[in-house]
């Protein structure tokens, strides 16, 4: 079992790491689970660059359950 600071500096850089890699999606920049939710199911086996349009779309066309 690694140790605790062992531990915490993996979380710190996988933290770093997210900070400098995310990209700006939009299921990201909301907190209503509804949202989330359809992103979710979108992504399930397909790529996000697909699902971005059809994201924007159906809530569009659906946003709020």
């Amino acid at each position: 079992m690694p140790s605790p600071k062992i531990i915490q500096r993996i979380q710190q850089s996988l933290l770093e790491w997210y900070q400098r890699e995310k990209r700006d999606l939009p299921w990201r920049n909301t907190d209503d689970p509804y949202h989330i939710l359809v992103s979710e199911f979108m992504l399930q086996q397909t790529q996000v660059k697909t699902v971005i349009p059809y994201y924007q779309r159906w809530l569009k066309s659906f946003p709020t359950t």
